[in-house]
C-alpha cells in the first residue's frame, strides 16, 4: 500500500472521519487539538482493527518467546532471550503500523500503554463494577455461578472461571468465552474502541456505562475483551514498559516524555525516527512536570574531607552548603501569568507535581483565588513584580504554627485537607513549601545555570510567606570541619538529616549526580540503609495468625544491564530475605487489600522459575507456600540489623533481622533494588562496618561479632593476556553460560580462571548433553534453560567448586554446595564428602568457613545442666538462617537495650515496672544509665504530658547530640512499647516520636 505524506493538511475523507470520531468525545475536540498541534502528522489509512493489536503485539509479547525443539538446539540455533523477543515484537508491530496506517501512532499508544495517558481521565470502574457490567451483558442471573465469581472475584472457587488467579481479566474472559456471541476476530478499529472508551470515561452511571459495554461485547471475540479489561484497569502485565515502547518508536521519545509527560506531545512531535527533536525541546517547560534531581547518599565509612571531595567542587574553590535535609514530599510548583485572551488575564495560574507526576494542584490550589486552596491563596505576597514564570522545586511539609515546628510527613495530608476547608485558622498545622531551587524563569529554563547562580534568582523573585512559603535556609561552609558541628545539630533537633551541595553543580534531571549529596544521622539498632524490595512469596502463619500469609518472601530484581541485553527476562528477581517482624494489624490488612487472593498461586516450581529464582537448585530453598508474579506485586520498605552471606537464598546475600518499616505505595516493581544496586549499596555497608572512626554514625555494638567474608578475587581478572599458571583443569572443558552470582561479575572472569589453571571453555551447550564438558552456573537464565532441556543434562556444578579447587590446587571431589543443580543420588554421594557439619574431608578450610563451622557445632552442642546453650544465640541462628521466629512477646524485645526516660511529675512505680517487665519479658534489657553506650531505645514516659515529654524529649536529643560518639538511640514514647506489646512484634518507632 503506498504510503502518502503524513505531513498532507487534507488526508482521505474516511481518515478525517475517523478522525473526528475517535476525538469527539475526549476534553479536546478535533479543531482544538489541531489548533494545539499544527504540525501534527496525519494517517494515510484508517487504523488497525483492535484484534490485529492483540495478535500483533499483546499476545506475542504475554507468550514470551518460543522455545526452540531439541533438534534446533543441537544444531546450535540459540534461544531467543526474553528481551530480544520484546524488542522484536515491538519493533515489527510499528513497522506493520507505519506501512498500513501512518505514522501517528498516538491511537494505538494510548491503548498499549494506558498507564500513561493523562489525557483520558479514569473510568472510576474497578474490578467489582465491571464485573457486575459484564455478567449483565453475557446475560446470566446476579445470584449465579459465574456473576459470584465476578464479583466476589476475591474469593477462589471450584468453578473454571473463578480458578483463574491472580487474573481479573483472565477471570472475565472465561466467564465470557462460555457465552460468546463472536468468536471469529473482532471488526472493531483502534479509533473505535478510542472513540468508546472516551464515552465510558465520561460515564457515571451504571445506565450509560452498560450499552458501550454491550457494543465492545457483541462485535469483539472473548480473546479482545479480555485485553480490553486490561486497558480500563491499567494494568497491562506484558512484561514492557513505556521506556520500551516509546523508545522503540523514536529513539528520543521516552527522553522527552520524561521532560514533558505528555503522550500526544510525544507521538506527533516525534513521528519520524530520523526527525531528533531540538535542544530545547529536551529542557524542562513551564506546566509540564518533569523528574527532579535526587541525591546519593554518602557513605558512612567516608571520612568529611572525602565526602567534600565528592562535591566535584571547582580546583580553586572552596565553598560548598549545607541545608536540612527534611521530611516531607518533593514537590515542584510551576507558576504563570495568564496571558493575553487568556481567562484573568494578569493573574496567576499554579500547578502543583510531587517526585512520580502526581498532581496536586487540586489540594493545593491553582490561582491565588482558588476558594478551594490550601496554599495559593495565601501567596499573594510571595512573587516579585517581574516573574512571569517560574518552577520552583521544593519540599512540601506540615507545620504546626502553635508550636512553629514542622510536623512528622505522616500528616501532611490531613493538615492541607484542613486547610483546604478551613483556610484562616492560624492555629492549626497546614502545609508549608520550602523552597530550595529555582528551575525556570520567565520562558527560560535554568537548568543549566549553576546551583548559586539559581540561587540568587530564588531570592530576588521571592519572598518568604512565614508558615506558608519560605525559601530554605542554608549555611555556606568553607571547611569539612563545620559539617560535624552541623550534624550534631540535627540529631538535636531529630531532623531527617543534611544535604551537602556544590554551588558550581547543574540541575540533572532524574539522575542522582554527586553535586548533592545526602548525610543522614541513623540508629543503632539497624545499619543505615532502607531497602525497597518487591514482595514475591508468602508464607503462611501459626497461632492466630494461621491461615493467612504472615510472613513473606522479597527478592532483588534482575540487573537492567542484562535485562537490555536480553539475558534475563524483565521481571525476574532473585530471593533475597524474609520478613514479617515489624507487620501491624492495619499493615497486614493493607497487604490483603492490595495483593488479593487471586492474585496468589500456590508454589509450582514449573509455572513460577520463569520470574523468581530459589536457591537450591530443585531443592528450591526457602521455597514459599504461595508466590506472586512481580509485576503484579507490591514494594515495601525494610530495614535490617546487618547483611551477611547465605546459600539459602539466590542472591548469595539476605539480611539479618529484617524489619518491616511501611508499605511504598509510590513505587512500582520497576522502582524496586535490582542486583547491580545492592551490589554497589552492600559494598558500602561493608566499608561502613569495617570503618573504625568516629564518623561511624551507626554500628549496634555485638557481644561476639562476626568477620564478614572476604570477597573472592580473581587471580589476573585485570590482565590482558592470559597467562597460565598451573595444569589443574587439564583435558576438562568447562560450559560457562553467564554471569555468576558467588562473584558479582560476569562470566569472563571465571572463564579466565579456568583457562589460567590449565582448562578449556566451550561455548556449545551440547557437549555438556554429551558428556565432554562440565555446565558451571549458579542462577539461571535464557542459556542454562536452554542448557536444561538437553536431554543428557542432569547436573550442574556451582562455581565455588571452581575455586576451591584453584584455592587448594587440587581436583577435588564434589561437595553438597559445589552443586547447584543434581539429582538425589549425586547429592547423596557428595554428602559423604563431608562430615555431619560440612567439614570437608578432602580439603582444608578457610578461617570464614571454620568460624561458620566452630558456630553450628555450638549451636549443636548443650551440657546436662544447659550452661552451654545461649538462647538468644541459638535464636539469632534461626533468624540469620531464614527461619523466622512465630509472633511471641517472649521474643518481641530481644535485640533492644531500652531506657525509661520519666517526666517529672508524672513517676508512677506500677507504670514504670510494668514497661520494664514487658521489656524483660520480652527478651530485651532494661538500662539503668543512658550513657552506657549501648541504649537502643529511650521511651519517655508521660503518662499523657504531652509538653513534658517534648521537653524531656529535647534534653535526651541535645545530651545525645554533645556526646562523643554520633550514634544515636531512637526516642519514643511510651505508647511504641505498647504498641510493640499490642502487635507482638517491634513495629516502626517513626509514628511514636516525641
Amino acid at each position: 500500500m503506498a504510503q502518502h505524506s503524513d505531513r498532507d493538511p487534507s488526508p482521505s475523507e474516511s481518515v478525517r472521519d475517523e478522525e473526528e470520531r475517535m476525538f469527539a468525545h475526549g476534553p479536546q475536540t478535533l479543531d482544538e487539538i489541531n489548533k494545539q498541534y499544527p504540525d501534527r502528522p496525519h494517517n494515510h489509512s484508517l487504523t488497525l482493527r483492535f484484534g490485529e493489536l492483540v495478535e500483533h503485539l499483546f499476545e506475542p509479547l504475554r507468550k514470551g518467546p518460543p522455545s526452540l525443539t531439541p533438534a534446533l538446539i543441537a544444531r546450535g540455533r540459540k534461544p531467543r532471550s526474553a528481551t530480544e523477543h520484546r524488542d522484536e515484537v515491538i519493533v515489527n508491530f510499528f513497522s506493520l503500523w507505519r506501512k498500513e496506517v501512518g505514522n501517528d501512532i498516538y491511537p494505538a499508544m494510548r491503548l498499549i500503554c494506558p498507564h500513561i495517558d493523562k489525557e483520558r481521565p479514569m473510568y472510576r470502574l474497578k474490578e467489582q463494577a465491571i464485573g457486575k457490567l459484564v455478567y449483565k451483558v453475557v446475560g446470566v442471573s446476579s445470584t449465579s455461578e459465574p456473576a459470584r465469581s465476578l464479583t466476589a472475584w476475591k474469593v477462589p472457587g471450584n468453578t473454571a472461571a473463578s480458578r483463574m488467579a491472580g487474573d481479573f481479566a483472565g477471570r472475565c474472559y472465561k466467564v465470557i468465552y462460555d457465552r460468546a456471541t463472536r468468536r471469529k476476530p473482532g471488526d472493531v478499529r483502534i479509533s473505535e474502541v478510542n472513540e468508546l472508551l472516551d464515552k465510558l470515561a465520561a460515564a457515571s452511571r451504571e445506565a450509560e456505562q452498560l450499552p458501550i459495554f454491550e457494543q465492545f461485547y457483541q462485535r469483539m471475540p472473548p480473546e479482545e475483551l479480555q485485553w480490553l479489561i486490561r486497558i480500563i484497569l491499567r494494568q497491562m502485565k506484558i512484561s514492557a514498559t513505556e521506556r520500551s515502547f516509546l523508545r522503540a518508536w523514536h529513539p528520543d521519545a521516552f527522553d522527552l516524555f520524561n521532560v514533558r509527560s505528555s503522550l500526544p506531545y510525544v507521538c506527533w512531535r516525534l513521528w519520524d525516527p530520523e526527525d531528533c527533536p531540538q535542544a530545547k525541546e529536551q529542557k524542562i517547560g513551564i506546566m509540564h512536570n518533569f523528574q527532579p534531581q535526587l541525591a546519593p547518599t554518602a557513605s558512612n565509612a567516608d571520612t568529611w574531607e572525602k565526602v567534600v571531595e565528592k562535591l566535584g567542587l571547582p580546583e580553586d574553590k572552596s565553598e560548598f552548603w549545607m541545608e536540612e535535609k527534611l521530611d516531607g514530599e518533593r514537590m515542584q510548583m510551576h507558576v504563570r501569568m495568564n496571558e493575553e485572551g487568556e481567562e484573568n488575564k494578569g493573574e496567576y495560574s499554579f500547578k502543583f507535581w510531587s517526585r512520580k507526576g502526581k498532581d496536586y494542584t487540586y489540594l493545593y490550589g491553582k490561582s491565588l483565588d482558588d476558594n478551594n486552596s490550601a496554599l495559593t491563596r495565601h501567596l499573594g505576597s510571595a512573587f516579585s513584580s517581574g516573574v512571569k514564570s517560574c518552577i520552583l522545586d521544593g519540599e512540601m511539609i506540615g507545620f504546626d504554627p502553635k508550636k512553629s515546628q514542622m510536623v512528622t510527613f505522616g500528616t501532611l495530608k490531613t493538615a492541607a485537607l484542613h486547610a483546604q476547608a478551613k483556610p484562616y485558622d492560624e492555629e492549626s498545622p497546614r502545609p508549608l513549601f520550602r523552597v530550595f531551587d529555582f528551575l525556570f524563569y520567565n520562558g527560560t529554563p535554568l537548568t543549566d545555570q549553576e546551583l548559586w547562580n539559581r540561587r540568587r534568582f530564588l531570592e530576588l523573585n521571592i519572598q518568604d510567606v512565614p508558615g506558608r512559603l519560605e525559601i530554605h535556609p542554608r549555611q555556606i561552609c568553607t571547611s569539612p570541619s563545620e559539617i560535624e558541628p552541623y550534624l550534631r545539630k540535627i540529631i538535636e533537633n531529630s531532623s531527617e538529616g543534611i544535604m551537602l551541595k556544590n554551588p558550581w553543580s547543574k540541575y540533572v534531571l532524574n539522575e542522582r549526580p554527586w553535586g548533592w549529596i545526602k548525610v543522614k544521622p541513623d540508629y543503632m539498632i539497624e545499619f543505615g540503609e532502607n531497602l525497597d524490595c518487591v514482595i514475591i512469596g508468602g508464607y503462611y502463619g501459626t497461632g492466630r495468625r494461621g491461615g493467612i500469609l504472615s510472613s513473606f518472601l522479597c527478592g532483588l530484581r534482575a540487573s537492567r544491564t542484562e535485562i537490555d541485553a536480553g539475558t534475563a527476562h524483565p521481571e525476574k528477581f532473585f530471593s533475597f530475605f524474609k520478613v514479617g517482624g515489624g507487620i501491624k494489624a492495619e499493615d497486614y490488612a493493607e497487604i490483603q487489600r492490595l495483593l488479593p487472593d487471586e492474585k496468589w498461586q500456590d508454589w509450582n516450581p514449573k509455572r513460577a522459575q520463569q520470574y523468581i529464582e530459589l536457591a537450591g537448585g530443585d531443592r528450591y530453598f526457602e521455597k514459599p507456600d504461595r508466590w506472586i508474579r512481580p509485576s503484579e506485586s507490591i514494594v515495601i520498605e525494610v530495614k535490617a540489623a546487618s547483611v551477611e552471606e547465605s546459600s539459602s537464598f539466590s542472591a548469595r546475600k539476605t539480611l539479618r533481622f529484617p524489619r518491616f518499616r511501611s508499605i511504598r505505595t509510590d513505587k512500582s516493581w520497576t522502582d524496586a533494588l535490582d542486583i547491580d544496586e545492592w551490589n554497589e549499596l552492600r559494598f558500602k555497608i561493608k566499608e561502613e562496618q569495617d570503618h573504625k572512626s568516629e564518623m561511624k554514625i551507626e554500628n549496634k555494638k555485638k557481644r561476639a561479632p562476626k568477620r564478614r567474608k572476604r570477597e573472592l578475587t580473581i587471580p589476573g581478572s585485570n590482565d590482558a593476556v592470559t597467562i597460565q599458571k598451573s595444569q589443574l583443569f587439564e583435558g576438562k572443558s568447562f560450559y560457562i553460560p553467564g554471569r555468576s552470582l558467588i562473584l558479582d561479575k560476569d562470566a569472563s572472569e571465571l572463564k579466565r580462571l579456568v583457562t589460567e589453571n590449565g582448562g578449556s571453555v566451550v561455548n556449545n551447550e551440547v557437549r555438556v548433553a554429551e558428556g565432554n564438558a562440565i555446565a558451571i552456573a549458579d542462577r539461571e537464565n535464557g542459556y542454562v534453560r536452554s542448557l536444561l532441556n538437553l536431554k543428557g543434562v542432569s547436573f550442574v556444578v556451582s562455581p565455588k567448586w571452581v575455586l576451591d579447587c584453584v584455592d587448594q590446587q587440587y581436583l577435588l571431589p564434589y561437595e553438597d554446595e559445589h552443586l547447584w543443580l543434581a539429582p538425589d543420588d549425586m547429592r547423596a554421594l557428595a554428602a559423604e564428602n563431608t562430615d555431619q557439619y560440612g567439614d570437608s574431608y578432602s580439603r582444608y578450610l578457610g578461617a570464614d568457613e571454620m568460624e561458620k563451622l566452630f558456630a553450628l557445632m555450638k549451636e549443636n552442642r548443650m551440657s546436662d545442666d544447659g550452661t552451654d546453650f545461649d538462647k538468644n544465640a541459638f535464636y539469632d541462628q534461626l533468624e540469620a538462617h531464614g527461619h523466622e521466629l512465630p509472633r511471641s512477646r517472649g521474643y518481641v524485645f530481644r535485640r533492644c537495650h531500652v531506657y525509661l526516660a520519666q517526666v517529672e511529675g508524672k513517676e508512677n512505680p506500677l507504670t514504670t515496672a510494668r514497661l520494664e517487665s514487658w521489656v524483660r519479658f520480652g527478651g530485651g534489657q532494661v538500662a539503668d544509665d543512658l550513657d552506657d553506650g549501648i541504649v537502643t531505645h529511650v521511651v519517655v514516659v508521660s503518662r499523657g504530658d504531652d509538653a513534658g515529654a517534648k521537653e524531656v524529649a529535647g534534653g535526651i536529643r541535645t545530651w545525645v547530640s554533645k556526646r562523643d560518639s554520633l550514634k544515636r538511640p531512637y526516642v519514643v514514647t511510651e505508647k511504641w512499647l505498647e504498641k510493640c506489646w499490642e502487635e507482638e512484634t517491634l513495629v516502626a518507632e517513626e509514628p511514636y516520636f516525641t
